[in-house]
């Protein structure tokens, strides 16, 4: 098949030219989508009259045809006819004939493959929200089993205040529920039908969008016909998100790595979510959670290339957005990968409570409650705040920890103290006191757990 631009020019392209304009080694994958289009495309153009009735049937017949024959992988890609539009179009007419050939009427391969991109999106999105809630789903159901374990809280990765591990897990849950509310804002934005923009300006043909996008599923058709082929927002945004998601997953994988070494010793990852080393054969490597941690700054690199690819592009269509289908494949991909292994890894993780329990009764984080314990006698909290800060560096000189101080040695410092500093000082009351919404009480943890479960299932 000749060029579908090929009548204004005397010579051939240079074959390396053809090699770096090449797309069909990655945008076949669009394929489904650019024939559901294109089906799409031309019913409408058979019921308002652009074209004959007989051969918009013939079309659909050969496009379904084709569908078929890609399904299967058994149809022959030719990377000489440039991308995944031409190789159908030329199949097409290679078996129907001329009617073949009035398909690409009142269209341009710049709103074609706008609209192959936004439902192939549409699909990837719908992927995504569903992994996040079955991975969120696993990652409760953890919590709820694990939920009154007590660990230390951090902040400068410092040992700061004791909390549920249950409390500890939740504050994930709510990071991947806005991941998947941002993916359904994102969703909505991509549900826009470009298709009948044509190269940049519209079409002369009396064409019926609004047919093609009820079809199509979308929720309405793009307003401006030079925006709807230059416009990719929706893929930028999806990046964005997806960079979102993975940077929460990466936090993640941290914590489970920190929290898998001997010096934490908080948890065990199973064995088929690790590995070994080669020289060393004691090693069980958290590499899974590695990976995914590395990956992450994959994503931010697609991001960033397709930010890039955009900022000094004049309106409409430039060949320079060719490039980002590979950006966008390798988003999705990647996102996709690295939900569905930890979604299957979270169940394999083995807890040590009584380690975290331990490390919990280290680091004075009772502290905070001590000064808390005097502002409820009446001290301002600036005095409280240094008083205990008294208190604790006495007991570094000592080699004590806050419990272990006698009601007397805590007199030394204040006659507020009583000896109910006892049971202040309590690890199980220390949390259980933080009773409030979105504290780390029990009861309020388990409440929480149960409200996002709700969410979820919303």
């Amino acid at each position: 098949m000749a060029k579908l631009w090929g009548g204004r020019f005397e010579r051939t392209t240079d074959r390396l030219v053809e090699t770096l304009g090449a797309s069909v080694a990655f945008d076949a994958r669009l394929a489904p989508w650019d024939i559901r289009a294109s089906i799409a495309h031309a019913r409408m153009l058979g019921d308002t009259g652009i074209i004959a009735r007989a051969d918009a049937r013939k079309i659909i017949r050969g496009l379904n045809d084709i569908a078929r024959d890609i399904a299967k992988v058994a149809f022959a890609w030719d990377p000489a006819l440039e991308d995944v539009h031409t190789n159908i179009e030329a199949a097409l007419v290679a078996r129907i004939g001329d009617a073949g050939k009035r398909l690409h009427t009142a269209r341009s391969r710049n709103d074609q493959v706008a609209t192959d991109v936004r439902l192939w999106l549409r699909d990837q999105i719908d992927a995504v929200i569903g992994m996040i809630r079955e991975f969120c789903g696993n990652l409760l159901d953890f919590a709820e089993k694990h939920c009154e374990a007590v660990l230390p809280g951090f902040t400068h990765l410092q040992p700061a205040q004791p909390v549920l591990l249950g409390h500890h897990l939740h504050a994930y849950v709510e990071m991947f529920l806005r991941d998947r509310d941002r993916f359904a804002e994102v969703r909505e934005r991509v549900n826009v039908l470009p298709l009948g923009a044509a190269a940049l300006a519209g079409t002369p043909h009396p064409i019926d969008r609004e047919q093609v996008a009820r079809e199509l599923g979308f929720r309405a058709v793009a307003a401006n016909s030079m925006d709807a082929v230059s416009d990719r927002d929706y893929l930028i945004e999806f990046c964005g998100a997806a960079a979102i998601c993975m940077m929460h997953l990466s936090r993640m994988c941290e914590e489970l790595i920190l929290w898998s070494t001997p010096r934490f010793g908080f948890i065990e990852i199973g064995d088929a979510f690790t590995t070994g080393s080669s020289i060393m054969p004691q090693k069980k490597n958290p590499d899974v959670a590695e990976l995914v941690r590395g990956k992450t700054a994959r994503v931010y690199g697609d991001l960033m290339a397709l930010l890039t690819l955009m900022k000094g592009l004049p309106l409409t269509y430039n060949r320079d957005l060719q490039e980002d289908k590979e950006q966008i494949f390798d988003v999705s991909d990647t996102l996709q990968v690295c939900l569905a292994v930890m979604t299957r890894m979270l169940p394999s993780v083995r807890v040590n409570a009584a380690a975290m329990r331990q490390a919990a009764l280290e680091g004075f984080m009772e502290a905070t409650d001590v000064a808390d314990y005097l502002v409820a006698r009446g001290m301002p909290f600036r005095e409280a705040h240094e008083l205990v800060g008294k208190i604790v560096l006495q007991c570094i000189r000592d080699g004590k920890r806050l419990p272990d101080m006698t009601l007397k040695e805590f007199r030394e410092f204040s006659p507020l103290f009583d000896k109910s500093i006892s049971e202040t000082l309590r690890l199980e009351a220390v949390v259980r006191r933080r009773d409030h919404p979105g504290g780390t009480a029990p009861r309020r943890v388990r409440a929480a757990l149960r409200r996002a479960r709700g969410r979820l299932r919303g």
